[in-house]
């Protein structure tokens, strides 16, 4: 991969890009695999969406989405359901969350009141307060309005331990955790719903698209539908598709468990105008971030209870089962619409900047 001397938007797209970033000048300075004495459970080398220490899981994410106002949600719902999210794919139960705002000088009160009541009512649908926080103030120019920071801390979740008994009954499950190294060939990898909804939402405000149906965010918080599909068990990883995408999730993925994935194209929910709006702008529906959208790894023998237990669900009504690990590829492979096969690369970044 070409490599330049500076930052560019694509370093914090969330593809390959970022990830060979992280991997030559973040991680290997504060590598933290070898500190098992100090109870890390899930370190920050694995690159899975929270850490784990001493039992406590902990996550953190900082949130710059242009425009901060967009059909569906705001940067406020966004930071929360993000963070709530984060910690709730790997099978955590979240607990409480800080916020940091960095506010540019000139914000209006007024806007700055609509982001933390509609941080208030994310809240309070994900049963997750806010319980400690800061705020700075910089001068014009500095950033973008505003930048909002939330960490999360949670627990295990009370049903994990039964969901991995389940998993355990049909093959070996190595962590104690839902983590991206995880699946392995036979497995189902099951989407909770359709894709594209949130970056295409945020770039028909950003750019004043007039698409003929409005389409909103799917920014939302996750914890009680994944706890659903904890109670079916049988859930072996879990990950929220956010920047880059289902196509860069599924990639890190088979990287990380070293299996391949077939994916079926035709399986994958995107809705119509979403669909329309891609193919307008020649973007790839798989490679744009979500925020309300999960994908589960899941024992084949349990993949059809699984599936139902996340249809009951008012997130997960759209859910189905898009593919499979498999040793019959390496890397990712797409069977297309149309017949055809084709290698699903992971991509640089997403094709949408600052949706998150």
């Amino acid at each position: 991969m070409e490599q330049s001397n500076s930052l560019t938007m694509s370093h914090g797209a969330g593809g390959a890009v970022m990830q060979d970033m992280i991997g030559r000048l973040i991680v290997p300075i504060l590598s933290n695999r070898k500190w098992k004495r100090r109870g890390i459970q899930v370190p920050l080398d694995a690159l899975d969406d929270s850490a784990v220490v001493d039992g406590i899981v902990f996550t953190t994410d900082s949130h710059t989405v242009k425009p901060i106002f967009f059909p569906g949600g705001d940067i406020g719902s966004l930071s929360v359901a993000g963070t709530v999210n984060d910690l709730s794919v790997v099978g955590a139960e979240p607990l409480g969350l800080s916020c940091g705002f960095v506010l540019e000088e000139g914000l209006l009160f007024e806007e700055l009141g609509r982001i933390v009541r509609s941080m208030a009512a994310t809240c309070r649908k994900a049963g997750v307060p806010v319980v400690t926080g800061d705020t700075k103030v910089v001068e014009r120019g500095a950033v973008q309005k505003l930048i909002i920071n939330t960490s999360g801390i949670g627990r295990r979740s009370p049903l994990l331990d039964r969901d991995l008994k389940e998993a355990r009954r049909y093959r070996k499950v190595k962590s104690n955790w839902l983590l991206d190294s995880n699946l392995r060939p036979g497995d189902r990898l099951i989407l909770s719903g359709a894709v594209g909804d949130h970056g295409i939402a945020v770039l028909s405000q950003r750019e004043g698209l007039g698409f003929e149906s409005v389409i909103r965010s799917d920014v939302q918080p996750l914890n009680s539908m994944v706890a659903a599909a904890l109670k079916a068990g049988g859930v072996v990883s879990g990950k929220d598709p956010t920047r880059g995408g289902l196509a860069n999730l599924v990639n890190e993925w088979a990287e990380k468990s070293q299996t391949g994935i077939v994916i079926e194209e035709e399986a994958v929910p995107v809705h119509d105008g979403v669909r329309t709006a891609c193919e307008m702008l020649g973007i790839d529906p798989l490679s744009i971030g979500n925020e309300g959208k999960a994908v589960f790894g899941v024992v084949k023998e349990r993949a059809e209870a699984v599936l139902k237990a996340l249809r009951r669900t008012k997130e997960g009504r759209e859910a189905a089962i898009i593919g499979e690990a498999t040793t019959a590829v390496k890397g990712v492979v797409l069977h297309t619409t149309v017949g055809g096969r084709r290698i699903l690369e992971q991509p640089a970044g997403d094709p949408i900047p600052r949706i998150c």
